[in-house]
């Protein structure tokens, strides 16, 4: 759920220069994903497909991936060199599911009306990047988090008049260019904090009324980012009885990062200071900023996370939640966060959004294993590997 709107051309340059080395060195074969997604998981990378690395993949026993596009993107002079278009085709040469959500940042500036000019130019985005996606990927989202990618006060019909203006588009091209056996499925992503009440509004009740109405729509993208593993449960309450028998649902994300975030400012155990040498007041946030400045053991980062109580006694949130989606008979596709990013740390402290204690992978905070592959957040990769075979 980071809220990376734009890159900067220097930035998109960086993460396209990133990438080859990374694509390079795969090695030629992968264990591939089934192609119709029922139930399964993958590797969530948002904005950083990037930083896919197929040994990390193969470790995990990952057959599918997941990331974002951000329409603005398109902008450049070839779209098809871009880094996410580049790791997704290479990802399905190799064998490897594919999903991609579109993301429309529009929390700075207004959704654009109908025939305007600035609806030709969103549409005209899609006109570069359809081509290079529609038939190429398994799984296209047409939307990334509309709800928080948008100005409050916007987010009402003006928000689904343009999201279904956008689905309508995307699904003509589907018809015109893909035909009725098309590889790629169309969902419609994705809705946050259904867990409270007042998210309930007008216009996630037309969301799901588009999505429930349109044949071409085959379901839904859910992003239970929660306080309480309690709170995932208000997604399919809502979700399910709003959709058609045979539609299904995504949860391209999904964490604890709220509860995380509610114990930055714990004093850490006693037990694990007296080991490592803190003070007995030191916080949460500031080992975990240590760690960022200097990346521990792995045995560390795992002691650490197992002497606090809000971590260990839900340490398997990944493998318990991913049953329960699967319990419904409706979830065709979850990813959970793979790997850490340069975002996540950038000026940690007590306010900080903790989305790094998601991660399988913990470059940023724990020492590479000597196996060559980075660290591991607490016992994550174990259940996605359990949960991914």
């Amino acid at each position: 759920m980071l809220r990376l709107m734009t890159l900067t051309a220097l930035g998109a340059t960086l993460a396209l220069t990133a990438v080859a080395p990374a694509l390079a060195s795969a090695p030629a074969t992968a264990t591939p994903g089934p192609r119709a997604a029922d139930g399964v998981l993958g590797a969530n990378y948002n904005q950083n497909l990037d930083s896919v690395d197929y040994r990390e993949l193969q470790a995990a026993h990952a057959g599918w991936i997941r990331g974002f596009f951000a329409m603005p993107w398109a902008d450049e002079p070839d779209p098809a060199n871009h880094f996410a278009i580049r790791a997704v085709h290479d990802a399905g040469k190799r064998g490897y599911g594919t999903v991609l959500s579109l993301k429309f940042p529009f929390a700075d500036r207004e959704f654009p009306a109908a025939g305007s000019p600035a609806m030709a130019t969103e549409l005209a985005r899609l006109d570069k990047i359809l081509p290079l996606v529609v038939g190429r990927v398994d799984i296209l989202a047409i939307g990334n988090e509309p709800f928080i990618e948008s100005r409050p006060a916007e987010r009402d019909d003006r928000l689904n008049a343009f999201y279904e203006a956008v689905a309508d588009y995307v699904i003509e091209y589907r018809r015109t260019h893909c035909g009725e056996r098309c590889r790629t499925r169309l969902y419609m992503g994705a809705l946050n904090r259904l867990d409270l009440p007042d998210r309930h509004t007008p216009a996630a009740e037309r969301w799901m009324t588009f999505v429930r109405e349109t044949p071409d729509i085959e379901g839904v993208d859910i992003h239970p980012h929660v306080p309480s593993v309690a709170a995932v449960e208000p997604f399919l309450d809502y979700i399910l009885p709003r959709l058609r028998p045979e539609q299904k649902f995504l949860v391209t994300e999904f964490s604890l990062v709220w509860l995380w975030k509610a114990h930055l400012t714990d004093t850490i155990p006693a037990e694990f200071a007296q080991r490592y040498g803190y003070a007995p007041q030191t916080q949460v946030w500031e080992v975990i900023r240590d760690a960022i400045e200097q990346p521990f053991p792995q045995r560390q980062w795992n002691d650490f996370l197992a002497a606090c109580p809000w971590a260990e006694d839900n340490k398997d949130f990944l493998r318990e939640q991913v049953q329960r989606f699967r319990d419904t008979g409706r979830l065709a596709f979850a990813s959970y966060g793979f790997r850490q990013d340069d975002l996540m740390v950038q000026n940690f402290g007590p306010a900080k959004d903790p989305w790094l204690l998601n991660s399988v992978f913990a470059p940023y905070t724990v020492q590479p294993g000597r196996n060559g592959l980075a660290g591991q957040g607490y016992s994550l990769l174990e259940d996605f590997r359990a949960v991914a075979k």
